[in-house]
């Protein structure tokens, strides 16, 4: 992974971006959604210059993004967060250093709080936020169904050094 760059995320990227998406929705435990949505709506559910890829010889191996939490302006500097990392290259601390950049990214452009909403089966996930200096604030109980079964979902969330 020394060849590994973390980059802004470009519109050639989002086709690839989509894939990957795609193999976290058949993991059945990083997403609820079971389509993958088109180029434009991924697009438009998404901050427009808080997304970046990893990206490995030339290849997109994983992206992290940020969607508004609501429109209102009381809420601008808070941010859910997005991960996903190509089933070919978990495992490589990718997804850290896809985090670090864009903690650091969010927090200059005035996001005091970054949340999550994750699979409390999916531990891997849940471990990787608290690494990252996220706290558990609460479990939603079977808040939603996949494939016609309940999940619980917790609730994480990072709060900025001077919040």
């Amino acid at each position: 992974m020394d060849t590994l760059i973390i980059r802004k995320m470009e519109n050639k990227d989002l086709q690839k971006v989509l894939k990957i998406y795609k193999e976290g929705i058949e993991t059945g435990m990083a997403t609820f959604e079971t389509i993958v949505p088109s180029e434009q709506v991924w697009d438009e559910r998404h901050h427009a210059t808080l997304r970046f890829v990893a990206e490995e010889h030339n290849r997109v191996v994983g992206w992290i993004a940020i969607s508004p939490v609501s429109t209102r302006s009381v809420y601008s500097g808070v941010g859910e967060v997005s991960v996903y990392i190509s089933s070919d290259y978990k495992g490589n601390g990718i997804a850290s250093k896809l985090f670090k950049v864009l903690i650091e990214e969010s927090e200059k452009a005035g996001f005091w709080t970054l949340q999550s909403s994750i699979f409390a089966i999916n531990a891997s996930s849940i471990q990787l936020h608290k690494k990252m200096g996220f706290r558990v604030v609460g479990t939603r109980e079977k808040i939603a169904q996949l494939h016609g079964q309940w999940h619980d979902t917790v609730i994480m969330e990072k709060r900025t050094a001077n919040q």
